[in-house]
């Protein structure tokens, strides 16, 4: 099972009914902990408040569907993130 597909199959519509484009989901391990990231991106810039408004949108999904049984941080980060 590809966890990444079946986050972004999840996930996906709504936040495209936020107004977001969902442009990539990561599952990775940074220092010992399990991040799930889902980039996304709009329009001009990706703000923490973007941000913070899709970790809303997409959290109750992912609690519901539960589609990783390990715990994990989940990550809403934007395209740029670390662009200068």
């Amino acid at each position: 099972m590809n966890i990444e597909k079946v986050v972004r199959d999840l996930i996906q519509d709504e936040i495209t009914n936020c107004g977001y484009i969902l442009d990539e989901v990561k599952y990775v391990k940074e220092g010992g902990v399990q991040f799930l990231r889902v980039i996304i991106d709009k329009e001009g810039y990706v703000n923490v408040d973007d941000c913070l408004k899709v970790c809303h949108a997409i959290n109750p999904i992912l609690d519901r569907e539960d589609p990783i049984d390990e715990q994990y941080m989940l990550d809403v980060c934007s395209k740029e993130k670390g662009r200068e």
